[in-house]
């Protein structure tokens, strides 16, 4: 996947279906990927599909074991008043560091594009108040399912199995 995906991210813009928004999180992806990190991108929207903030899993170019994709989309959204409203999508399934995020603010939507090669803590959440949308995008599953046979050392990292 090239990080030139063509998706012009901006904050404020109106991305209107899970496509659109998918789309932001999956150019979020590919820049990390292109930076030498773990590809996987997320966003946070409002429910009327308002871009609040966008990130990617930077934990290799920052060295900060905490920075994945949503935590990465999360602060750069910024403080909100109230989450119940709000959306956030994310490449693959969110971990228990990333699902205990959106449980603890009460995100109120969860998007997520690939949990076929990783299934987080997001059926959780769901059972915790946050509605769930699974998409399994093909190439989404092809670009993660890729890094991880390439990488399995960082992957194993990444998801605390080393």
């Amino acid at each position: 996947m090239s990080a030139d995906s063509g998706v012009q991210i901006v904050v404020g813009a109106v991305y209107p279906t899970d496509a659109a928004m998918l789309a932001v999180a999956t150019a979020e992806a590919a820049l990390g990927a292109a930076e030498g990190g773990i590809p996987i991108g997320a966003a946070l929207f409002t429910r009327d599909g308002v871009l609040l903030g966008s990130g990617r899993n930077r934990r290799v170019q920052d060295g900060d074991a905490s920075m994945h994709g949503e935590t990465n989309a999360f602060r750069n959204a910024g403080r909100q008043t109230n989450y119940r409203d709000t959306v956030m999508v994310t490449t693959l399934s969110p971990c228990w560091y990333c699902s205990g995020l959106i449980r603890q603010f009460g995100i109120g939507r969860i998007v997520v594009g690939d949990d076929q090669n990783f299934l987080g803590g997001q059926h959780w959440a769901a059972e915790h108040g946050a509605e769930l949308t699974v998409v399994n995008d093909a190439g989404l599953i092809a670009m993660m399912g890729a890094f991880i046979a390439e990488s399995p050392g960082l992957w194993n990292e990444d998801i605390g199995a080393v």
